[in-house]
């Protein structure tokens, strides 16, 4: 499994990396950047999946093929 976010849809409410710190983090104007190559480890899937659902922009995408 993989997660992005997409830049463009990101307004930098902070949802992503106040849920889940270990795969988000904030840039210089607090928009979401995803940590390291966005893999996710399988003991996180709960985490990026409430992140995923708390995005108002819906900013953030998995690729549950991806890995």
């Amino acid at each position: 499994m993989r997660v992005t976010i997409d830049a463009e849809r990101c307004e930098g409410h902070g949802r992503c990396y106040a849920i889940a710190p270990e795969l988000f983090e904030p840039d210089d104007i607090g928009q979401g950047l995803v940590i390291g190559d966005g893999s996710v480890a399988p003991d996180d899937e709960a985490k990026v999946r409430l992140a995923v659902d708390n995005c108002p922009e819906r900013a953030i995408t998995l690729d549950e093929d991806a890995g």
